[in-house]
């Protein structure tokens, strides 16, 4: 269904926006359910540009995992210009089962709601009309409220295969898990069992074929309750084994404190959180380390850093984490990783994403050092004392401000 029934409501915002007939709006939206061709089709009462600066009505998109498992969209609405001053805030809830078309009609239906509401603070809610159309409720029946049998658990069961070759090399990697999740405003609840197995064939002549396999299986559990709109407090827990880092059981968990600059209500647009926590270590090592254990018990302490904005300016998503062994004081990792976009200028943004880490804990290294095939097929953790990954790029564009044409002919 398309909302063009408020067109023609919208053609009388002349006197407020002086010689344009309909508002110019832009979305800012990079989630997966955001459709630009299909807003621009389904919701064709205003003209999208293709920049901020050019909008008469600014919309910020974000999006949160519900407990249930779906996804909690919020649209914060901005009139720019004549319209300044103008905002209004709507959320809207899919299930953990939506389809992109469904997600992408729910937040078209939202679109043109606020697009409404916005004109509706104009002189031209003298013309504006609302009607809702009740669902049918049989007789002698009344609302009410609905009875959950799961008590808000949600589980879900997931299994990946990944499967690729050619004549002489063929690789294959399975993952799966299982996953149980209460989450509530007072409390959450998560615990999650996954497994992975990967192998790879290479055939070095007719005789002789190279293979290289590794797998790993773990279970975590973590236990938050919400103290105020600032902080809160939690146990975390997790046993594991991976022949990649040489552990056939690895044992973890202790309590944590976070405490978020922002209050949690405005997580969607911003947060500052610190995280620190402390815990016990418990290790149980494949091979002998190349400092002579074949197990040990060690306590650690970490603090985690998260900075995370969606502004009309662009957005940051950094994290900085800091663990340590606090019997071994020298062995330590710092990682800092995230993104950073800009709207720099008028059709200029920039964009940067990466991270970069010391390393200076690999205490579980087996004494024996990897094997050439190990290493080629990368099925073994290598000695470093860093690892990096980074891109950048700039995008600029110029031209026409409107794009009210969605041509769909060879692809886009």
């Amino acid at each position: 269904m398309r909302f063009a029934f408020s067109a023609a409501l919208l053609l009388f915002l002349t006197p407020v926006l002086a010689a344009q007939q309909t508002p110019t709006a832009f979305v800012d939206c990079q989630l997966r359910a955001c459709d630009d061709d299909f807003f621009q089709t389904e919701v064709a009462f205003v003209r999208y540009v293709r920049d901020r600066a050019d909008a008469d009505i600014y919309v910020l998109v974000t999006s949160d995992r519900t407990g249930g498992g779906g996804r909690r969209y919020t649209l914060f609405f901005e009139g720019q210009g004549a319209l300044a001053g103008r905002v209004d805030t709507l959320t809207a809830q899919v299930a953990q089962d939506a389809t992109e078309d469904d997600e992408r009609r729910v937040l078209a239906q939202r679109l043109a709601i606020g697009f409404v509401a916005i004109a509706a603070e104009t002189p031209l809610a003298d013309r504006l009309s609302i009607t809702a159309t009740s669902p049918a409720t049989p007789e002698g029946m009344t609302d009410a409220p609905a009875t959950d049998p799961w008590n808000s658990w949600v589980l879900r069961l997931r299994g990946n295969g990944f499967f690729n070759g050619q004549q002489s090399v063929r690789s294959g990697n399975m993952f799966g898990s299982i996953t149980a999740e209460r989450v509530t405003e007072a409390l959450k609840l998560s615990v999650r069992v996954s497994g992975n197995y990967s192998r790879s064939d290479f055939e070095i002549d007719s005789v002789t074929t190279v293979t290289s396999t590794s797998s790993g299986y773990g279970v975590r559990g973590l236990a938050v309750r919400s103290l105020s709109d600032h902080w809160s407090a939690g146990l975390r827990a997790g046993a594991r084994t991976s022949t990649f880092q040489n552990y056939d059981l690895v044992i973890n968990g202790g309590p944590a404190l976070e405490y978020n600059v922002f209050p949690y209500s405005e997580s969607t647009r911003r947060q500052l959180r610190f995280l620190y926590g402390v815990g016990i270590e418990a290790a149980d090592y494949t091979e002998e380390t190349i400092f002579f254990k074949t197990n040990e018990l060690l306590a650690e302490h970490s603090l985690t850093t998260a900075v995370e904005f969606q502004q009309p300016w662009g957005s940051v998503d950094l994290s900085f984490d800091l663990s340590q062994y606090l019997s071994r004081p020298d062995k330590y990792r710092a990682d800092l990783f995230g993104g950073l976009n800009l709207r720099l200028v008028r059709g200029l943004s920039f964009n940067i994403n990466g991270s970069y880490a010391l390393v200076r804990d690999q205490i579980e290294l087996p004494a024996a050092g990897a094997t050439p095939e190990e290493i080629l097929t990368q099925q073994r953790a290598l000695a470093t004392s860093y690892r990096y990954f980074a891109s950048v790029g700039l995008t600029y564009s110029f031209g026409s401000i409107f794009n009210p044409v969605v041509n769909p002919r060879f692809g886009n």
